[in-house]
């Protein structure tokens, strides 16, 4: 076990002490409101695997977001410290993750989800003593993946996807799981600063499946198909 961050992900903190909004969204954040609120992207290795990132599924029959794959993450409570403390709270809460197991690495731009109206700082961790996760509330979250990096860059895995209100977002399917919205656009630009990227097809794109809710602009690359809009 060791605290110390692997030689892998060094390129990535170092591109990530410039990271400005712009680098993951077309959206300013505002200066004031938007309810606070973080996620924890927490990157691992697996022996024979290699890198891989920690995605749950949320559950199908929520209210809000139903069936989306997430980072662990949501709103601020009053007894937080900061977003880091928001972060491992809300990833204990709903995977059972140690916060001890997790060393903070960086913070990144906070980013707005207008939809919700969101302030989402992602936080960017190692998990230095990995260790099994699970829902531990069925009714809010229906799987837990570690989605290996190796995966997420295959082109074969790389994809857009449009939403009949004209959204259109980068997409991956790993694992079973088909990441979108937010979280896929974090992703991509997160792959992309780290130099894991590879070259892949950006004319696949399929159609949202009618289990995905309405989606906030995604950070990363969005964009609005005006022929979806006629």
């Amino acid at each position: 076990m060791t605290r110390q961050p692997p030689d892998w992900i060094e390129p990535l903190l170092t591109r990530l002490g410039t990271a400005r909004v712009e680098d993951f969204t077309r959206l300013t954040t505002p200066a004031e409101g938007g309810r606070e609120s973080a996620v924890l992207v927490l990157l691992g290795e697996q022996p024979g695997i290699g890198p891989d990132v920690l995605v749950l599924q949320r559950a199908a029959t929520l209210r809000n977001h139903a069936g989306q794959p997430a980072f662990p993450g949501g709103a601020a409570d009053p007894e937080d410290a900061d977003v880091r403390a928001t972060a491992l709270r809300e990833a204990n809460e709903e995977v059972g993750l140690d916060p001890s197991s997790v060393t903070v690495l960086a913070e990144l731009p906070k980013l707005w989800i207008p939809v919700s109206d969101f302030v989402v700082t992602p936080v960017l961790a190692w998990w230095h003593d990995p260790h099994p996760v699970h829902p531990r509330e069925p009714a809010e979250v229906a799987h837990v993946a570690r989605l290996p990096v190796r995966e997420l860059v295959d082109p074969a895995n790389r994809l857009r996807v449009r939403h009949p209100s004209g959204w259109i977002g980068p997409a991956f399917s790993a694992r079973g799981m088909l990441v979108w919205g937010f979280t896929a656009g974090v992703l991509a630009t997160l792959l992309e600063m780290g130099g894991w990227a590879r070259p892949w097809p950006h004319g696949r794109v399929v159609e949202l499946p009618p289990t995905g809710a309405t989606p906030a602009p995604s950070a990363g690359t969005d964009e609005i198909d005006e022929t979806a809009l006629r």
